[in-house]
């Protein structure tokens, strides 16, 4: 599932690509048609995320709200690629924007932003997202915080892969109870997610290790395998202290750790 940094950068790429444009929009598909024919001919406005939600308003006031899910893709093409597959397209002069596989993709009224979003935590990536928030919810969970990191309530777009780097970055296990967790390292883990989620809106991909680390001279050099300091990587050696990774489910899904800079509680 993409998380929030994907979600980010995508409305930032239709803002960009869809611009004043009135957009032809259709859904070769047919599974979206009536949404389609609504959206169609209208100039979009604004183009938002929330968390692993994103929402495109338009002038006639509709929002157009998508959720990708496991897996859902929302990609640039060109106006001929083609259809059969696709949900919804929005076409602007040569470029298009196909949907395909979301879990959800509907048009709302204008309230449709906030409907979706008011029983969800702070997004780390929003101008909204506060601390103070994020830590009332942290300090209100007696899951561990592998659990909490996961639950959108508490933090919107964090998904696994961030879930077990953020942890390993400020060295918390993940079964360390939410509520257990100091104040200063409520703080830590809110400033690395923020630095680290604004980092994958820039490069477009998450990599959450430093250049020093693997020998590369910028982070846009870093090989595909050397992106991640413990997700998926059980068996190989840390790379800050050699200990070999582990792995465990936590809330339904495996997550990633190391026994030495992530001592267990």
């Amino acid at each position: 599932m993409p998380e929030g940094h994907t979600v980010h950068r995508l409305a930032r790429d239709l803002a960009r690509d869809l611009g004043v444009n009135a957009v032809t929009a259709s859904s070769p598909q047919q599974r979206f048609a009536a949404g389609a024919d609504l959206l169609d001919g209208q100039v979009a406005t604004r183009c938002r995320a929330y968390g692993k939600h994103l929402f495109v308003d338009f002038e006639a006031g509709d929002t157009l709200h998508i959720h990708l899910g496991l897996i859902g893709k929302f990609r640039r093409t060109a106006p001929d690629a083609p259809r059969d597959t696709v949900r919804l397209r929005l076409a602007v002069d040569h470029i298009a924007w196909d949907l395909t596989g979301p879990m959800t993709c509907t048009v709302g009224g204008p309230d449709t932003f906030t409907d979706v979003t008011t029983t969800l935590g702070p997004d780390p990536l929003r101008r909204d997202g506060r601390l103070p928030d994020f830590s009332e919810r942290v300090a209100t969970r007696r899951v561990p915080i592998g659990a909490a990191l996961l639950d959108q309530r508490v933090v919107a777009g964090i998904g696994n892969v961030y879930r077990a780097e953020l942890l390993f970055l400020v060295g918390i296990h993940p079964s360390v109870p939410s509520l257990m967790l100091a104040d200063a390292e409520v703080n830590d883990l809110w400033n690395v997610a923020t630095d680290q989620l604004r980092r994958g809106v820039r490069l477009n991909r998450i990599v959450t290790v430093d250049p020093a680390d693997v020998g590369a001279s910028s982070v846009g050099r870093i090989g595909a395998d050397d992106r991640l300091h413990v997700y998926k990587r059980a068996g190989e050696p840390c790379r800050r202290c050699g200990a070999p990774i582990e792995r465990f489910v936590l809330a339904g899904r495996k997550t990633w750790f190391c026994p030495t800079c992530q001592p267990p509680p």
